[in-house]
Order: C-alpha cells, then sequence, then structure tokens
C-alpha cells in the first residue's frame, strides 16, 4: 500500500498495512534487485539479516528483515556488553516478586521535578510471569520520563534493543519520538506501537523536556514469546475491529549527520530480565535500505471500529481486541491480549444493565486509562483516589471485581431506553492467560489504594427475606 501519514500532527511517512512485506531505502538505488545477498552490495552497503521466527517457521507466521547498513551491528562489540547495576524496570525478578490474589489499584504514576530520568531510567515494573530464558510469559510495566535518551546537544547518545520480547508501548501523557533502525514513528496518546525483539531504539519526548509537571507518561506490555497479530474476525465476517490498512509501519532513514553517525554511544541490551551496556563506535541508525516483513508499527485507536450489542446484554470484552499473541495448546487462549474500550454507542434495550458485569476469570486482567473516565469505575466529584488517568488496577485470575456500587446503583436506575454515544474517556485492558506476580515497588509505592476493594462495600443484599 502507499505511504500514508498517521494523524494530523505527524509529518512522518509510513508504510500502511499490517503483516505486509514492504521494501524502503533511503537512498535511491541503494537496494539490491533480484537477490538479497550480492556480493557487490549497491553504495558500498553491508547486508545483514533481522530474523524474528526460527527459519523453519510457516510461512504465514515467518518474519525477517533484510538490512543494507553503512556498518554491520557486529562492528564494535569488541567493547563487550557489561551487566549494569540494575534489573530492567527495578525490579529482581528472583526476589522482587510476590503472589498476591487481592484486587489492586493504583493512581497515576509520578515523576518528581526535580528528578531528571529517561525512558530506562523511568520504567517500573509492576507485574509479571514466567521467564524469559525459555521464552514464556510476560511483563508488565509502566514509564514516567523527563529526559530524552539522544540528541546532537546531548553528551550521553543511548540506544537499547529487547532480546527478551517484543514491547506494546501505550503513551497516556506525552507524544513520544522514537527512533528505531527500520525508521522513525511518533507516537502519542491515543497511538500505540510495537517494537520488535531485537530492533535497536531510541525514546525521546516529541516536544520540550523538563518543564514543570511536564513529563513522559505510560504502559508497556512485554511478551516473551511469539509475536502480536490481529485476532480472528470469525462470524464478525472480514471486516471490523482493527483494520489492517490503518497499521502504520516506518520508512527507511538513517543518521547522515556524519557527526553523530560516527560518535561514541551507548548500546543497551535487555537481556534475561537484566540490563547489559556497552560503548559503539558508531550510531545503530544506519540502515540505508531494508526490505522485509519484520518491522516495528504504530497505530491509531480512534481508527478502531467497535462491534457491539443491539439488542441485549453487555457482549464479553473480548469483542473489542485490537492485538493478541498465541498462547499455548488451549484454541482461543492467548498468552496476552491488547483490548480498548473506545468511544461507542450503546444501543441496547430497555432491561440491559450497560457496564460490564461482576466477573471471575481465568486471565489475569490489568487495565489502565488513557483519558476521561471508565464507566465502571467512575470517581466521584472531590473524591480522592479512583481509577484515574495513567492509573490502573489488577484482578489477577479467579479475582472477583466488576463495577464498583456507586456505579453499579446508578446504572440499575438508569432505564437505557434510548441509544447513548459513550465518549467519556479511553480506557484498555492487558489480559493476559499467566497467573502473575507483582513487583515489591508496585505493592509499596506511594501511588497503591490500598483501601481500593472498599469500593465494593456497599454492595448490600436486596434479595427479600423469605416469609415464615
Amino acid at each position: 500500500m502507499s505511504a500514508s501519514t498517521a494523524t494530523d500532527k505527524d509529518e512522518l511517512e509510513y508504510h500502511a498495512g499490517f503483516g505486509n512485506h514492504f521494501e524502503s531505502e533511503a537512498h535511491p538505488g541503494a537496494l539490491p534487485q533480484g537477490r538479497n545477498n550480492p556480493r557487490i552490495v549497491p553504495c558500498g552497503l553491508y547486508t545483514e539479516q533481522l530474523s524474528g521466527t526460527a527459519f523453519t517457521a510457516p510461512r504465514n507466521e515467518n518474519r525477517r528483515t533484510w538490512l543494507y547498513r553503512t556498518q554491520p551491528s557486529v562492528s564494535g562489540t569488541s567493547n563487550r556488553f557489561a551487566p549494569c547495576d540494575s534489573s530492567f524496570g527495578g525490579a529482581d525478578w528472583a526476589s522482587d516478586m510476590r503472589l498476591d490474589p487481592n484486587p489492586m489499584r493504583w493512581g497515576a504514576t509520578p515523576l518528581d521535578a526535580n528528578q531528571t530520568v529517561d525512558f530506562l531510567g523511568g520504567m517500573h515494573t509492576l507485574l509479571g510471569s514466567g521467564d524469559p530464558t525459555s521464552k514464556a510469559g510476560i511483563a508488565i510495566y509502566v514509564y514516567a520520563f523527563n529526559a530524552n535518551m539522544s540528541g546532537k546537544d546531548l553528551d550521553l547518545d543511548k540506544h537499547v534493543y529487547n532480546s527478551d520480547g517484543d514491547f506494546l508501548m501505550v503513551p497516556q501523557q506525552m507524544a513520544l519520538s522514537i527512533q528505531t533502525e527500520l525508521g522513525r514513528m511518533t507516537v502519542a496518546p491515543g497511538e500505540i506501537c510495537v517494537i520488535p525483539r531485537g530492533v535497536v531504539f531510541t525514546v525521546n519526548i516529541l516536544g520540550k523536556c523538563n518543564e514543570e509537571n511536564s513529563f513522559a507518561r505510560g504502559y508497556i506490555l512485554e511478551i516473551f514469546r511469539g509475536h502480536l497479530q490481529l485476532p480472528e474476525l470469525g462470524p464478525i465476517g472480514s471486516n471490523g475491529l482493527a483494520n489492517a490498512r490503518d497499521f502504520l509501519h516506518p520508512m527507511a532513514h538513517y543518521e547522515s549527520d556524519a557527526h553523530v553517525a560516527n560518535r561514541t554511544c551507548t548500546i543497551y541490551n535487555k537481556f534475561g530480565q537484566q540490563v547489559f551496556a556497552r560503548k559503539s563506535p558508531h550510531s545503530p541508525y544506519n540502515v540505508v535500505a531494508w526490505h522485509g516483513n519484520y518491522l516495528p508499527f504504530k497505530y491509531d485507536l480512534r481508527k478502531f471500529c467497535a462491534v457491539n450489542s443491539v439488542t441485549y446484554d453487555h457482549p464479553d470484552p473480548s469483542i473489542y481486541t485490537v492485538l493478541t499473541a498465541k498462547g499455548g495448546d488451549e484454541d482461543g487462549t492467548a498468552l496476552a491480549d491488547f483490548v480498548i474500550f473506545p468511544p461507542r454507542i450503546m444501543a441496547t434495550d430497555d432491561n440491559t444493565f450497560r457496564p460490564p458485569w461482576f466477573h471471575r476469570n481465568v486471565m489475569t486482567e490489568f487495565m489502565g486509562l488513557i483519558y476521561g473516565e471508565y464507566d465502571a469505575k467512575k470517581k466521584e466529584s472531590g473524591a480522592k483516589g479512583g481509577f484515574v488517568p495513567g492509573g490502573a488496577s489488577l484482578h489477577s485470575i479467579m479475582t472477583p471485581h466488576g463495577p464498583d456500587a456507586a456505579s453499579y446503583y446508578a446504572n440499575v436506575q438508569n432505564p437505557c431506553d434510548k441509544p447513548a454515544k459513550f465518549e467519556g474517556g479511553l480506557a484498555f485492558m492487558f489480559e493476559s492467560s499467566a497467573m502473575c506476580k507483582v513487583s515489591k515497588w508496585a505493592l509499596e509505592c506511594e501511588q497503591r489504594e490500598v483501601d481500593y476493594p472498599c469500593c465494593w462495600d456497599g454492595l448490600a443484599s436486596t434479595f427479600p427475606e423469605p416469609r415464615v
């Protein structure tokens, strides 16, 4: 498909389409024709393949991209990786992760105005399951940072890649400027992006940093196995939910400023939940051309085509699935789903309880709020706490949850005799079949609402007393 512009504020151009094979060159004639690995590469470049699946993976699942770069990634690796002092996200999975089945909620992740932290330093592990060394499980993080990782005017030039899995990033506050080996993306609140395993990237704030009360905040889902894909549509048909044409992939872009391209930088590697670092004598952003289907991408959540009931009952939230990652041997059970609750019209009959029902689930449900409010957790005016933008909630496997008492009774009284457009907010859910442990930081941080379960204390029995 032809290049397109993602949003009104995004001036970059992209390749459009999910799972497609694309080709891109930032310098005319840099792509070899008729073969992948010629002896003499055009423009004096080096050939390198980036494989996102095993060579023998089924053709419809096989992911790889051929890169044509000024220097191969192996150049400079004589500067050995050395372990950093802290684990990724600040949590040691051997000692800092705890099992806790209680429902939990957190306020928005804060950042002290006196702190100066970048994307890596502002990362906090909330929960996780499994082990990336065996390619099993997930992790969920929140981030809050106010400094860039790189820039022409910065002494530090930092870049990172993830050997453990794929990142799905959900900005909540301030847009991000993301440089990857395959090209550049801007990702604003209301959009998401996915950075595949092994792709080097840098995250900066799009706009001014270090203004008072101005910092980037958001959420990240990491999957240790497989890749995110579009859900099957089944009886919905061939259209709806997240349409393939709306996913955008960056175009080739390399660092053409000789000073920046050849200055020493630091490459970080997330490897087995540990962080390693080494010096590189050149920028990793030296891919002049590429072709393939193993690529970062972004998606504008406003383009999601929601499906809903127009007769009765509130359908399962799986109808709002944007992306999914395959689980184990159980058909239909995902390792992880990314689900949104977007602005939409509710048009059920007059005896339907429109918010989600009370529930216990075989899946772990982690929810976040990008803006506004969630219809099952509306914050009362002047009340402290609540499900707020930048906050989160966790309902683990078989942990009871549902609308709070105030929301429940308000919606029982709602005659819902007319269609209503819900446009008060944008919430999302990371849902996983994995039972997750919670980090020590998540359990002890100041924004945790330890009294969150009290929101259901007002649900009194209304069953009539039996007659004697």
